[in-house]
């Protein structure tokens, strides 16, 4: 499975699993062969900033 390119879907997306599957951006990225830096930067993008405390995308 590869993660979805429009940015709100990405969103969504890698916040549900980091709330049901992962306990950090780095494993969710491991898993699914991404770069974590080119993950942030197309979600900084759009304005979202990984929040390590809480796991999660805001």
């Amino acid at each position: 499975m590869t993660l979805p390119n429009d940015p709100f879907m990405l969103l969504s997306f890698v916040n549900t699993l980091l709330r049901d599957e992962y306990d950090s951006l780095d494993e969710l990225c491991k898993s699914y062969d991404v770069d974590s830096k080119e993950l942030c930067e197309t979600l900084a993008a759009t304005g979202f900033e990984y929040v390590a405390e809480i796991n999660q995308f805001r």
